[in-house]
């Protein structure tokens, strides 16, 4: 994952937080110790601030070389055969960010591009900004998003389910009660997760109209960083971080004037910068 704001590390940390993920640099003195013990017992592991070779050793994990011994699915590191748990995850993460990886490494690897986009940083000071000043808003809208995904899950799944009675049918579909009864029943849940789904998203459009107030002020910051960044460009010591950035938006939020009126509140927070 090319991660020069960290955004990637960050994902993965909170992804894998419950599995006991263990974050290691290829300059670790233990480095290869804690891969094989990962490996073997199924824990996930974060590579971070990878440059542009990797370490040798990795190669039979990329090319997931492993080999079955005495029942057991085993890999070899170095000169160690290990068990290969079906359980372990591996991520990979560099600060650079425009790495240059030679076609052989690239082919062992799913190459994913974090670098934040003008668009994502929007959306992300969006959500600070509204969760500063609208707490309830920003909790309600989060809620939604959960609903949503939840609804389209439970849609999904009962399609799989009427797709499966079809199929497995014998005969005329109309002469099996069983089969009748499933269909019925699910077009009635189908149903009710459809209006639950409809009654969210005409809530969801009330919350993102008042949340759209707030845009200006985030548009303006998102500018703002992408024009800090390129400061490297023209001098490498003028380098600063996405959490930097966000630590200061955050400031401007509480260190600005005070005001019911959402215009004359988005430009004294502007000011504070």
């Amino acid at each position: 994952m090319i991660d020069p704001q960290g955004q990637a590390n960050k994902w993965v940390k909170n992804m894998e937080k419950a599995n006991n993920l263990h974050v290691i640099k290829q300059s670790d003195s233990d480095f290869v110790r804690t891969l094989e013990n990962c490996i073997q017992f199924g824990t996930p592991i974060l590579l971070e601030n990878i440059g542009e070779e990797l370490d040798p050793i990795l190669e039979p994990l990329l090319l997931k070389q492993t080999f079955k011994q005495a029942g057991s699915i085993c890999i070899k590191l170095g000169d160690n055969s290990i068990e290969y748990s079906k359980d372990f995850r591996f991520y990979m993460t560099t600060k650079l960010r425009n790495p240059h990886y030679l076609p052989e490494t690239s082919v062992k690897v799913t190459l994913i591009n974090f670098m934040i986009t003008m668009e994502g940083l929007l959306d992300q000071l969006l959500g600070i900004v509204v969760s500063q000043e609208r707490p309830e808003l920003e909790e309600e809208k989060s809620q939604l998003i959960l609903q949503s995904a939840e609804n389209k899950k439970k849609l999904k799944e009962i399609e799989d389910k009427i797709l499966e009675v079809l199929s497995s049918s014998e005969g005329s579909i109309l002469e099996d009660e069983c089969a009748i009864e499933i269909l019925s029943s699910s077009k009635v849940l189908a149903n009710e997760i459809q209006e639950k789904q409809a009654v969210a998203e005409v809530t969801e459009h009330k919350i993102d109209t008042t949340r759209m107030g707030y845009k200006p002020i985030a548009q303006h910051s998102s500018v703002l960083f992408f024009s800090i960044a390129d400061l490297a460009n023209i001098e490498p010591m003028y380098q600063y971080s996405l959490p930097w950035f966000i630590n200061l938006f955050v400031n401007s939020i509480d260190n600005s004037e005070k005001s019911d009126v959402l215009e004359e509140r988005s430009v004294h927070q502007w000011s504070v910068y």
